[in-house]
């Protein structure tokens, strides 16, 4: 599998952290349970995004990817400086309108693959107008 590529600098963050807001154990008990997430704040950005510039949010709308995860109403955090697209997940641009779907591609053809056996795959030679819009590196869904 190629490595991804990217056509700007990924985001780094601006978190800094110091000594102060370091919390250390008792060493005598065990601590309440919470401690251990006092240490540093978990910076969403900085665990989900690769690329700011080029980071896009959706809303999925469907079901057409259930089997892989991807539930009607889930923010789809999307990429669209990787380039290697073969075998994921995209946001397609098919005759004007969006759409998710896992695409592939081979040597004389491309597919639009729906990860739900109620929608059928698409053959990207019967269409006239078809692009990658971006690839999704995450998908964000409630619990409840």
């Amino acid at each position: 599998m190629q490595e991804d590529e990217f056509f700007s600098a990924a985001y780094k963050g601006n978190k800094q952290i110091n000594m102060d807001e370091i919390h250390m154990a008792n060493a005598i008990g065990f601590g309440a349970g919470a401690d251990d997430c006092l240490e540093r704040s978990i910076d969403l950005n900085e665990q989900l995004i690769r690329n700011k510039p080029a980071t896009y949010f959706f809303r999925m709308k469907g079901d057409a990817m259930k089997d892989a995860g991807i539930h009607d109403s889930d923010i789809l955090i999307v990429d669209r400086s990787i380039k290697n697209a073969n075998g994921r997940v995209i946001v397609a641009v098919l005759n004007g309108e969006l759409m998710v779907r896992r695409f592939h591609k081979n040597f004389s053809s491309a597919f639009l693959i729906p990860e739900n056996d109620r929608f059928k795959t698409i053959n990207l030679a019967e269409f006239g107008e078809f692009s990658v819009w971006g690839v999704v590196i995450h998908s964000i869904h409630s619990l409840g």
